[in-house]
């Protein structure tokens, strides 16, 4: 939710305006719409390592879906989210994730491609315990921890890049999920995303989803504003000065205090009552593992990686991009909202719409506009 200028955040790196010290505080239809423009009018098992919740019959998943319904939007508890999530070895490494399956049950959920959601910079599976379950209405929903990050391994010495990320998310999908997916990022997850889709190799991503996409693995990324011209000295200077473990290690303790991260919170939701304890905990708790401070300085100091400029003309998948339009970190008026703002009118496979009062990281911040806009546009996509 944050970015790497900010840490610990959900998000991604680029922020606009940017801090002055930017690595140390803490469809449709071809056209963007506005939400005032079409306003909305039981027992848990497990099963081979998937959650089903199941519910008392009433629509039809699909209708629900269609209509933007949301049958349970009831959050998952973190505690529940934890005790459910499984392991999985990636080159060594174990990456945490969480198979959670619709309540129209397998023959349903087999009939619709599974989603895989993928966080952003500082958060983990639990920053989407509001939206499991409304998602899971008729699909399987996976989730995932990206290397460094939530319960996933944080390896010391590693270089965290925009593509080992990308890659992850395709050998996920290859030996975990197995079907054709459609991918929903938040932030730099959303980037990672992109990153994948692009992959002409793949044929398991099956459509799109954005949430405020960031620019870039760090503030490096978008060297064409002119904010970011300007503080390119203070950049520099910032990579040099946590290049030395004693100076990262000092900012990085004072950064993850429940304080600095609440305040943090605060400034990048547009929804204050969102910004619970529960949620202070979900950036803080991974932030005291071992291998969370080198994780922090790899990404901030590392490349910016693949801009999604670069990337998007080159994926022809159904796209929905969802932009909180009180995003002080990716805001609609910088150069990656300005581009993203205009894919509609010029790539008929994207679909893109504002929400108002809505920070950087949508689906947390105000989870009922994501699902009213997401839920009939994956009714909706192409069968094949």
């Amino acid at each position: 939710m944050m970015s790497a200028a900010s840490f610990p955040g959900h998000c991604h790196v680029t922020s606009y305006p940017p801090s002055p010290l930017p690595a140390l505080t803490p469809g449709g239809g071809g056209r963007i719409q506005w939400p005032h423009e079409q306003r909305r009018k039981g027992n848990i098992h497990s099963r081979h390592g998937i959650i089903s919740r199941h519910s008392s019959p009433c629509a039809s998943s699909s209708s629900a879906a269609i209509s933007g319904v949301v049958k349970d939007s009831t959050p998952l508890e973190v505690a529940e989210i934890k005790e459910r999530c499984r392991k999985w070895q990636w080159r060594g490494y174990t990456i945490n994730y969480l198979a959670y399956e619709g309540e129209g049950g397998e023959d349903e959920t087999r009939s619709n491609p599974p989603l895989l959601l993928v966080h952003g910079f500082g958060a983990s599976i639990a920053h989407w315990r509001r939206n499991i379950v409304a998602l899971s209405q008729s699909q399987t929903v996976y989730a995932i921890d990206l290397l460094g990050f939530g319960a996933s391994d944080k390896p010391v010495g590693f270089a965290y890049t925009m593509e080992e990320w990308a890659q992850l998310i395709l050998d996920f999908l290859e030996e975990i999920v197995q079907r054709p997916t459609v991918l929903v990022g938040n932030s730099v997850g959303s980037l990672a995303c992109v990153i994948a889709a692009s992959d002409s190799s793949s044929s398991l991503v099956r459509g799109l989803v954005l949430l405020n996409c960031s620019g870039g693995m760090n503030n490096k990324a978008i060297v064409d504003d002119w904010r970011i011209k300007l503080l390119l000295p203070l950049l520099w200077f910032v990579d040099f000065l946590l290049k030395n473990r004693g100076v990262a290690s000092f900012l990085f303790e004072r950064v993850k205090q429940r304080e600095s991260l609440r305040d943090i919170l605060l400034s990048v939701y547009g929804n204050k009552d969102s910004v619970d304890e529960d949620l202070v905990e979900i950036i803080r708790e991974p932030a005291n593992d071992e291998g969370a401070l080198d994780a922090f300085v790899s990404i901030v100091t590392g490349p910016p990686g693949p801009n999604p400029v670069q990337l998007m003309p080159r994926i022809t998948l159904p796209v929905l991009v969802l932009w909180g339009d009180q995003d002080p970190f990716t805001p609609i008026d910088g150069p990656v909202g300005k581009y993203f703002s205009s894919l509609p009118s010029q790539i008929p496979n994207v679909s893109l719409f504002m929400l108002e009062g809505v920070g950087h990281c949508p689906h947390d911040d105000r989870p009922e506009l994501v699902h009213e806009k997401l839920l009939p546009w994956l009714a909706n996509l192409p069968t094949s």
